[in-house]
């Protein structure tokens, strides 16, 4: 099922295996989320699968991901294939077209497959969801289409692992289960040999062998999911940075390095009880923009933030939240829900939807010269744009790119940007931080290099999975041992 542990599971395979001397990727044939990446040539894919790459130590590719799903509404998605947009459309229109996207996917497979030694492939929620079966292209139809073996994980610290697992080998039909070579137990908590009697069940039940336990690891690494616990409510810390949790929040692991700092605490409040005294407010990227500048406006937000901003609090805003911190935005295609609605006036500037999607890695450097932002006045700055919107401003530039164009701007303590990874620049993002402890009369020493940080999570994760997992059984079911 969802967040039961696979995208981790599968980076800390991939980093194994570079560390063995293989060179490993990974794959999702279609992914669904609203964390995405730009590639080095300008493609969208799901951010697990460039998280998943740089555990491998590759560049991240768009055959590693050839369709990515971007919920738009309850009921339809934008559908990006190859790294780039189709279309919108409706969850029924999508199923009837899907199994067109075979090619595509063998086609993405097969190139990655001349590229790599072993690949590491993930599916999508549970193999044994019976009414989507005949149509599945990521789970047990992969396996089948690729010729794949499978590991199954399960997710023992929500409870029902037994029933996961069991379950869904008997619900697959007999040629399915016999792909299934092992059962991985993710997120076990407490004394391992309390639960052997649990792993001869689960191998008498199951007719499959239980290949690891996986404790709760102890490392800090992306998680594109939904159900993230990035998204839960957290205590403040001496900074506190609140991000709004909008109901079409995308790439909320933008903040993540901001996190990584001693002192500072990352929470985001979906209520506007929750927001309190933050140093910082920041508003993120956005699927459905306008609705969510509604919901800013019905929710109390909006009021709440301008009286934070009149007191000298700063927000930044990426992306969505950069335009919601305009004068308007509107939507005459109708690339959302149409119309145009005010935002929040905090910016001078005017946003206007196109079909065309900005899709690209960008590289400059900092111009603006605010009071707050002053310490980063000419610092290089890199990261990438995914937005459909064309944002027109009558204040000065936040950054110059090294290809001439202006993004973002700024006015006293309000900070607009489309650049994702903005904090992912160690200067960039300690020298905010530096600047907010400053504001609290404190001095700020911590550094941190946020790449060797990553590297050092990756390292930790595949140390786990080294120690809990039976990895020759592993080689010997990819048979290259």
């Amino acid at each position: 099922m969802s967040n039961v542990g696979k995208s981790i599971i599968c980076a800390g395979l991939c980093r194994i295996f570079r560390q063995d001397g293989y060179i490993a990727a990974p794959f999702k044939s279609q992914n669904m989320a609203l964390n995405s990446y730009i590639t080095g040539d300008g493609l969208e894919i799901g951010r697990a699968q460039a998280m998943q790459a740089e555990a491998a130590g590759i560049d991240p590719s768009v055959l590693m991901n050839p369709i990515l799903l971007k919920p738009t509404t309850d009921h339809g998605s934008q559908v990006i294939v190859n790294g780039k947009v189709l279309g919108n459309m409706r969850a029924a229109e999508y199923f009837r077209r899907k199994k067109e996207l075979l090619p595509t996917i063998k086609t993405a497979y097969e190139k990655l497959a001349e590229q790599a030694d072993i690949i590491v492939a993930e599916g999508a929620g549970s193999p044994a969801e019976m009414n989507l079966k005949n149509d599945d292209i990521v789970n047990m139809g992969l396996a089948e289409l690729i010729d794949a073996p499978v590991l199954l994980v399960g997710d023992i610290d929500r409870g029902g692992v037994f029933a996961q697992l069991i379950g869904t080998v008997s619900l697959l039909e007999s040629h399915e289960q016999q792909r299934i070579k092992g059962l991985i137990i993710n997120k076990f908590r407490g004394d391992r040999s309390l639960f052997q009697d649990g792993i001869k069940i689960l191998e008498e039940k199951s007719r499959k062998p239980v290949l690891g336990v996986v404790p709760y690891v102890d490392c800090d690494i992306d998680d594109e999911d939904s159900l993230s616990d990035r998204l839960s409510e957290k205590n403040s810390d001496i900074i506190d940075i609140t991000v709004i949790k909008l109901p079409k929040i995308s790439n909320y692991t933008d903040f993540a390095p901001l996190s990584r700092y001693n002192g500072v605490s990352v929470r985001f409040a979906g209520k506007a009880a929750d927001l309190g005294s933050p140093d910082m407010i920041i508003i993120p990227g956005s699927k459905s923009t306008i609705s969510d500048m509604k919901w800013l406006r019905e929710s109390g937000f909006e009021s709440l933030i301008k009286q934070k901003v009149s007191a000298g609090i700063p927000l930044f805003g990426i992306c969505g939240g950069y335009q919601m911190l305009g004068k308007t935005i509107s939507d005459p295609e109708n690339m959302e829900c149409g119309g145009t609605i005010r935002g929040l006036e905090l910016l001078d500037t005017h946003t206007v939807f196109c079909n065309q999607k900005m899709q690209r890695q960008s590289s400059g450097i900092i111009t603006a010269k605010s009071d707050f932002f002053s310490k980063l006045y000419g610092k290089t700055v890199s990261g990438y744009e995914i937005h459909m919107g064309q944002t027109e401003s009558h204040e000065p530039p936040l950054i110059q790119f090294s290809d001439g164009r202006r993004d973002g701007t700024y006015n006293g303590c309000v900070f607009g940007t489309y650049l994702h990874g903005i904090f992912d620049n160690n200067d960039i993002s300690a020298a905010i931080i530096s600047e907010l402890f400053n504001r609290r009369g404190l001095n700020f020493f911590d550094t941190i290099n946020y790449k060797e940080y990553k590297e050092i999570q990756y390292d930790r994760l595949a140390d786990a999975l080294r120690k809990n997992i039976d990895m020759s059984k592993i080689y010997s079911i990819v048979g290259i041992r």
